[in-house]
């Protein structure tokens, strides 16, 4: 690992962390099987932090079928007491009941709007923004309320906010992170 300074929030001690700071953090991304991963990732979140999800992020690619959206969607009881068994993801069954909700919800935006990227440019107008040191904004607050509206769960305005941070549409690397940008 090169000497560079990145965000205070980032383990150096986990390369794991140190390559998701440096390579996909604050990234856009716009296609829609990592819009949809990184989604029910983040909700997962709810309660722990990041890097705990990240570190146990390859056992729920595995767990959740490769994040394929019309498995997920179908998931009954016995795929649900699967998952409350697997001991390599977070066995909450709250957020698996919610996570398979949420996948069902991810796909009627994707219908209603032609994908979920299209949904997400309804609030962002395309832009991205750069900002530091927020974990909520009226635009995380505008797009938990509506996919709360919509029956989605665990994806309150923090989520949502670093989701958007994960996915590119909040760049909020720190001044004296190497990767730090201003708005053009």
């Amino acid at each position: 690992m090169e000497n560079k300074e990145r965000c205070k929030w980032c383990n150096l001690k986990n390369d794991l962390y140190v390559k998701y700071h440096d390579e996909e953090w604050g990234v856009p991304n716009i296609d829609e099987k990592y819009l949809y991963q990184m989604l029910i990732l983040e909700s997962f979140q709810a309660g722990l932090s990041w890097e705990c999800v990240l570190n146990k992020r390859e056992d729920f690619i595995k767990a959740y079928d490769n994040f394929d959206i019309d498995k997920v969607c179908n998931y009954d009881e016995k795929k649900i007491d699967k998952l409350l068994s697997n001991e390599k993801i977070i066995r909450n069954k709250l957020k698996i009941k919610a996570s398979i909700d949420n996948s069902k919800i991810f796909k009627n935006i994707q219908k209603e709007f032609g994908s979920f990227y299209n949904y997400l440019n309804s609030f962002t107008k395309g832009k991205i923004v750069y900002e530091t040191e927020k974990t909520t904004s009226k635009l995380s607050d505008d797009i938990s309320n509506d996919l709360q509206k919509r029956g989605m769960k665990f994806v309150g305005s923090t989520i949502i906010y670093s989701y958007l941070q994960a996915i590119g549409v909040i760049n909020s690397h720190e001044k004296n992170c190497f990767l730090y940008k201003k708005s053009s």
